[in-house]
This record gives C-alpha cells, structure tokens and sequence, in this order.
C-alpha cells in the first residue's frame, strides 16, 4: 500500500541537494554530510525515492583496498517532482552547508 502523504522536511533536503545538480551521481555519504543526516535516516529515505522512481542508484566497483559504493542521481521524473516543489513548502527546509569543526 503506497500512501499519498507529502514528503518530509529531510526527504525534501535530499532532493533540494540532488536537485542543485541533478545529473552528478552522488555518494550516499556526501549527502549524509551536506543535509547533516544519519545513515539510520538518510538511506530509508533514499530507498523510498528509488523505489517511487525519483532517483536512479549505481554501484560503483570497489577499487584497491575500498568496498563498492553506492551511487544516487535523479532520474527525469525526479527532476520534475523536485521542480514542481512549491517554494513555500521547499522554504521551510535548509540544505545546511557541511562545516569542518576546525571552521565551526
């Protein structure tokens, strides 16, 4: 049963920074540190918009000692859904920039 509920404040975060540039795959890692989520919330959230097709995934091959890794990007679908965000609804989220302690 697929509910029709709108997308929460961090799904929308996800999006918006998929959306700045919407043809680069992205690590899972890379946008746990721009939206500032844990791994516990940020990959149910990218499984959902997979599965309701708004984003593609990729495996990317391990190389020397690294495991394979995961990669995400917005298919066209995507693209639209995050085009079609209305500016109030994308306005109470905040894609936060990622911070270095050494810079906080």
């Amino acid at each position: 049963m697929q509910r029709n509920r709108p997308p929460s404040a961090q799904t929308i975060n996800v999006l918006l920074a998929l959306g700045a540039d919407p043809a680069r795959w992205r690590y899972g890692y890379d946008l746990a540190t721009q939206v500032q989520l844990k791994s516990g919330s940020l990959y149910p959230i990218l499984v959902r918009l997979a599965d309701r097709g708004l984003l593609e995934t990729s495996w990317e091959p391990g190389q020397e000692s690294r495991p394979p890794r995961h990669l995400y990007r917005l298919t066209s679908t995507g693209r639209d859904f995050v085009a079609a965000l209305t500016p109030t609804r994308a306005g109470k989220t905040v894609v936060r920039p990622h911070h270095r302690l050494s810079e906080a």
